[in-house]
């Protein structure tokens, strides 16, 4: 199982939200890159990033900070945050992305979405951040009528989807085990589970269930959770 430690890009800082509310923002590191490097260190192979600017608004505000991670950086970088243009999917892949996560677009816009992963194949991820079983858009500022299993339903072609418990997220209450269980067991793309992710026990869990990764947010910038550690339990050995 693949650890992907994530950042939020915010200002070009290195940010996290409480249940994806804007009000509740913790500036971690005003430099993002220093982080980006301690989980380099810590044996991290991939990296998951948001730009919150862009979940709102569509634009590629973080874009540059993006592309200097991408450029000093070895790891393989998902993207997501307000990817609702070709172009857009164009200019993170170029910027040095090895993955670009359609969240919003994914929802609302079904001919984009395919037209992105004809194009583009595996290097086009979705995410399903689920409300009270709804799936949440425009930065979890708006729940959509979907429910998850329309959702993943209408997603069958779509290589990895990043399905996060928005309740979870930022909490440090656990990862929703009985959702990712579900998933796994029902629907044939890697699911990478975020929110809520703890504790070396909950990683150990979203393993035996059948994630194909996790994110880790809070819980390391806390230090709930050793890097080192995480990713020595999720490539199947012991912290």
């Amino acid at each position: 199982m693949i650890l992907l430690p994530a950042i939020d890009l915010f200002g070009g800082q290195a940010v996290r939200l409480y249940q994806g509310d804007y009000n509740q923002m913790t500036v971690y590191d005003p430099d993002p890159l220093r982080t980006v490097r301690q989980f380099e260190r810590a044996g991290a192979t991939h990296l998951h990033l948001v730009d919150l600017e862009g979940a709102k608004t569509g634009r590629t505000t973080n874009l540059p900070v993006i592309r200097r991670i991408a450029a000093q950086t070895n790891l393989l970088i998902e993207v997501g945050g307000g990817i609702r243009t070709m172009d857009t999917v164009r200019r993170y892949l170029e910027a040095g992305a090895s993955r670009v996560i359609l969240g919003t677009a994914a929802v609302t816009d079904p001919a984009f979405t395919a037209q992105a992963v004809a194009q583009y194949g595996e290097k086009i991820a979705v995410g399903a951040d689920l409300k009270d079983g709804k799936v949440a858009i425009k930065g979890w500022l708006e729940t959509s009528q979907d429910s998850w299993e329309t959702f993943f339903d209408r997603m069958q072609g779509v290589r990895t989807v990043i399905c996060t418990d928005i309740s979870r997220d930022g909490a440090m209450r656990g990862a929703n085990l009985a959702l990712y269980r579900t998933l796994a067991s029902r629907y044939s793309m890697d699911i990478i589970a975020s929110g809520g992710v703890s504790s070396l026990e909950d990683i150990r869990a979203l393993k035996e269930a059948g994630a194909a990764g996790a994110i880790i947010g809070k819980a390391y910038y806390t230090g709930a959770i050793d890097l080192a550690q995480a990713i020595a339990l999720g490539e199947g050995g012991e912290p």
